[in-house]
Parts: C-alpha cells; structure tokens; sequence
C-alpha cells in the first residue's frame, strides 16, 4: 500500500515518514520545489501519475503569534489552497483513505476545559490565530463533506501543541518550545544574565512529543470503519490528540532553563500577549480505544534539545529572526 505523505519534510511529516518507513510500508513523498500544493493543477497531475493508496496531509503553513499577526492572509490562503487541492484530488484519483491533520487551534478560545470533540464552532476562535484556524475547520468540514457524499472514509485529527526533532528554531516565528529552546541556548553561549518571554507566563498549555503524536496518528489511521466510527465524538469526525497534562508557559520556560543550563533571570513582558488563557484537549475518546503517549515532557524536551545541537542549530547565525518567544497553536 503505497502512501503520500504531504509535508514530509516538517516536524509532523518527518515524524510519520519515519514511523511509516520503520513498519516497511512504501511511500511517496515531493519537496515544496518539486510539487506546490496551493496549485491545483500540478496537484491533479500528481495524483494521476503516482495513484497512491493513502494519503496523509500534514503540509501546512504554520507559525507563533507573531507570524500570525504579520501575515494573516498567507496563513488563510495557503492552508485553504492545500487542503482543497489534496482532498478533492485525492478522491478523484480514487482514493478512500485520508488522514487530514488540524490544530487543536480550531476550538473556541474560552471553550470548556478540557476541550471534547464536539465543542468544534461553539463560540469565537482566537483572534490571534483566526485566519488558520479557519482553514483547518475548511478542511475537517471537506473531509466530512467528502464522506457523506461519496462514501471516503477520510479522517482527521486535532493534535495539542507539537515539539520534537524537526521543528523550526526560530523565536520570532516559530512555536513557543523550540523558540524556547533556542533563546535559552543563546542566552548560555553569550553569557546573558537574563531571558525575556512574551507575555505573563500564567498561560496553560499541553505539549505532545510529535513522535507520540505520529503513532497516535497511525494507530486512528488504522482503525477499520466500523470501530472509528463508533469512538469518535457525535456529529464529529475527528479525534484530539495530546497528553492530558498541562503546564504554565512559566514553567515551560524554567524547564527550557533546566534542560539547556541557563541559571539566569527570567523575565516576563506583559505587554505582549498571552493569547488563548488555557487549551488542554479532551482525549478520553482516544484514550478508550487504548492508545496512551510514552514521552515525558522533560524527557522529550531534553532529546529535543540534543537533537537541535546535533544539528549544529546551536551555531552563531543559523537561525535568523532573533526576538521575543511566543506561543500559539501545534505546529505543522
């Protein structure tokens, strides 16, 4: 069974080409150069030429707070474009299965915590990251959409706050862990008395090793008709996936400091924004099917940081961009 996996060269594509490879199960993959997945057209002649089995879409455009902010219609546009593309073309060249990657960015901002399935479109999202999530809600609705009108059993889950091996450095526009990690391990190498991070620091956040989310991800992928059906949420189609623990961006930052040997002071400027208070994910439906993380979150923090050092990422100018950290929805 041969299976496309879309952005597999980020931290969640890389994530689930590795576990895909590992079990010896064929698979497909094309570089942004090699194939735009915002052009329909080129999509199409993909599709027709490789005819793969299954497809799991993990491409996306995504960012913190920041990039968010700047570039709202980039945001909108290409994760609609994406997702438009690869659904419908997958279904014209015949394909049943699909795994469609969202955000748990979808959920309302103030939404019951933890967040269950059904919640989706409750009340208004974060402002901070509308645009986004707007395009994942568009691609849940087209999988939904695609299963009613044509039998597809296309699926999609909502991960919680991703980290790991692949992720993109960056504090100004990358996710809050390794924006953290990155800001800590300059602050060593330059001898720095003091890190500033945006906001209060009282946020809530769950955070998922993306290798526990890409096996999480497999194992729903797996599942036959009937038992996916009958666990997931009513009148949804998708699952959450996370930890089920949270941890306050202060704390984030004093673990960050621990893994990375930073012992000066942390300051917190409120004058940015925190973004959404508390987003913790109800996973008990995932949970009841039998599938639990393994990765601790100082564990997987530290194996991140490792892997960002192996890289040679710890390196004077191999990041650009340097800024305040920020947080916003998994990254993708």
């Amino acid at each position: 069974m041969k299976t496309f996996v879309s952005g597999h060269a980020g931290l969640v594509g890389s994530a689930l080409l590795r576990k895909l490879r590992a079990r010896g199960q064929p698979c497909v993959t094309r570089s942004r150069a090699a194939l735009d997945l915002t052009d329909q057209a080129a999509v199409r002649a993909f599709f027709r030429a490789e005819q793969p089995d299954l497809v799991i879409h993990a491409a996306a455009k995504v960012g913190g707070i920041g990039a968010n902010a700047a570039f709202p219609a980039d945001f909108i546009h290409q994760n609609l474009a994406m997702a438009v593309n690869v659904v419908h073309e997958a279904h014209a060249a015949g394909v049943r299965r699909l795994m469609f990657l969202g955000s748990s960015c979808i959920y309302p901002r103030l939404a019951r915590q933890p967040v269950p399935e059904e919640d989706l479109l409750s009340g208004p999202l974060e402002p901070t990251n509308a645009p986004y999530a707007v395009a994942k809600i568009a691609g849940l609705t087209m999988c939904e959409s695609y299963n009613r009108q044509h039998a597809t059993a296309f699926r999609t889950v909502m991960p919680t706050n991703l980290y790991g091996p692949g992720d993109t450095f960056d504090t100004e526009a990358g996710h809050v862990v390794p924006a953290l990690i990155r800001r800590f391990h300059d602050a060593v190498r330059a001898g720095a008395r003091e890190v500033v991070v945006w906001g209060s620091g009282a946020p809530l956040r769950e955070f998922l090793h993306v290798d526990d989310m890409a096996d999480a991800t497999l194992f729903l992928l797996d599942l036959d008709d009937e038992t996916y059906a009958r666990a997931r949420a009513p009148g949804a189609s998708h699952f959450n996936i996370g930890s089920g623990e949270e941890v306050s961006i202060g704390a984030l930052a004093q673990l960050v400091a621990k893994v990375t040997g930073f012992s000066g002071r942390i300051v917190f400027d409120r004058t940015r924004p925190d973004g959404t208070p508390r987003k913790r994910l109800d996973t008990r439906r995932l949970s009841g099917l039998g599938w639990r993380p393994s990765i601790p979150l100082e564990a997987g923090i530290a194996q991140t940081y490792a892997w960002f050092l192996a890289q040679g990422r710890g390196e004077a100018g191999s990041e650009e961009n340097p800024g305040p950290i920020n947080d916003a929805c998994a990254r993708f």
